[in-house]
């Protein structure tokens, strides 16, 4: 079967999209309005791009009609800074409660039951609960399209990085006390313990 994008629904390609890129790790991504209401909301177009400079990257979606930014984006575009909080299991029920399409003056870390924490470097509360996270400055928001369903591109540099106690050795992460869970598609999750490794291959072949 082959599927053009331009010839199916928005709706529907998104759910190709979803399903077909599996899994994705969470943002769950904390900030704090400029009335200083905390917001908190889980994003799964997410991940890593860059390590000298550190950078990570989410993209939230616009929402229908208006000003078609959701919360977090306009937090972060009022403040620039955010925070990238890591999903794990026990935080899992929590993060999906924070999804929920609530009002601006909600404070999401109290509907999903977590606790708000300073940051170190920002002025962006952290999930005291989530055993590792990032606190992040604004590098640069990408519009990628002017539709409700279209994204936009967020571009954090990570000045600020925060482990639970030993939860790393010799700057490696313990996937097994992490636990993170991964995004499938609908309303499916994953978890990461049913891992293989692959030794990365070597060649002594002169070119």
């Amino acid at each position: 079967m082959i599927i053009k994008p331009e010839e199916v629904s928005a709706k529907d390609l998104y759910k190709l999209m979803i399903g077909t890129v599996v899994p994705r790790p969470i943002a769950w991504v904390s900030t704090v309005s400029e009335d200083g209401t905390n917001n908190l909301a889980p994003y799964s177009f997410f991940n890593a791009v860059s390590a000298d400079p550190p950078v990570v990257c989410f993209s939230p979606s616009r929402k229908p009609g208006g000003d078609n930014r959701k919360d977090t984006l306009r937090n972060i575009e009022t403040t620039g800074v955010f925070v990238v909080n890591m999903v794990s299991e026990h935080l899992a029920a929590a993060m999906n409660q924070s999804a929920a399409d609530v009002p601006p003056e909600v404070d999401e870390f109290v509907l999903a039951g977590v606790t708000p924490e300073p940051a170190t470097r920002i002025a962006a509360p952290m999930v005291k609960e989530a055993l590792a996270k990032m606190e992040c400055r604004l590098r640069q928001v990408i519009p990628l399209g002017d539709q409700p369903s279209s994204g936009m591109l967020v571009l954090g540099d990570v000045v600020c990085l925060h482990f639970a106690e030993g939860l790393i050795d010799n700057y490696k992460v313990d996937p097994d006390l992490l636990n993170a869970v991964g995004r499938m598609g609908g309303t499916s999750y994953c978890g990461t313990r049913q891992r293989f490794d692959l030794e990365r291959p070597t060649t002594n072949t002169k070119l």
